[in-house]
């Protein structure tokens, strides 16, 4: 028997918890180093770029996803459960791929990660998290995997479906996917009001 199902909060969860805390409070000490920098040495805001606001609207997306893979995991909807698993490593390259571009578009509007004060805290902020995503795809990457490995048939769908662990990694890796959406979200808002007040 697995002694770790006898835990009241499984280690998994609090490494994890342990983890966003810190990179909340890492972001959290970048804006206040913006805000600062910029009000004592009066520079003016980054503009983001279209699409900054763009990817917001596919990681909203890819919550609202993950909402429908657990409800599917829960439901023994096996199809379901393995599309939506794809849809969301799909959008997750997507955001990627398009972040890269918005990079580029920063480029075009003459803000370098070296040729502006402010312009490099949003290279530095949206790498971090560009990396924190990559970082986790080989998890999202390898659930998928085991999620048609291990669903080929009646019995073993049953068996994954009613296996706690399985239950357990989709928990830690909607935690993360989600912490991760809803800090983009947080960073595109702390440089809109920026840009917005002046």
């Amino acid at each position: 028997m697995d002694n770790q199902r006898d835990y009241l909060i499984h280690p998994q969860f609090i490494v994890l918890y342990l983890l966003l805390a810190s990179l909340s409070f890492l972001f959290l000490g970048f804006s206040m180093a913006y805000l600062y920098n910029r009000v004592q040495n009066g520079l003016p805001p980054i503009e983001l770029p279209s699409l900054f606001y763009f990817n917001t609207l596919i990681l909203i997306a890819s919550t609202y996803l993950l909402k429908l893979t657990k409800k599917a995991y829960l439901d023994d909807d096996t199809e379901s459960y393995q599309k939506l698993l794809w849809g969301i490593l799909s959008l997750t390259l997507l955001f990627l791929v398009l972040q890269v571009c918005a990079w580029l578009q920063l480029q075009n509007n003459n803000v370098s990660l070296t040729g502006s004060n402010m312009g490099t805290y949003l290279y530095v902020v949206s790498g971090l998290h560009f990396a924190h995503v990559v970082g986790g795809l080989p998890f999202l990457v390898y659930f998928i995997h085991i999620a048609y490995k291990r669903m080929k048939e009646p019995v073993s769908v049953l068996i994954y479906f009613s296996d706690p662990d399985k239950k357990r990694g989709l928990d830690l890796l909607t935690i993360y996917w989600r912490f991760l959406d809803y800090l983009w979200i947080y960073l595109v808002l702390f440089f809109l009001i920026n840009f917005l007040i002046k």
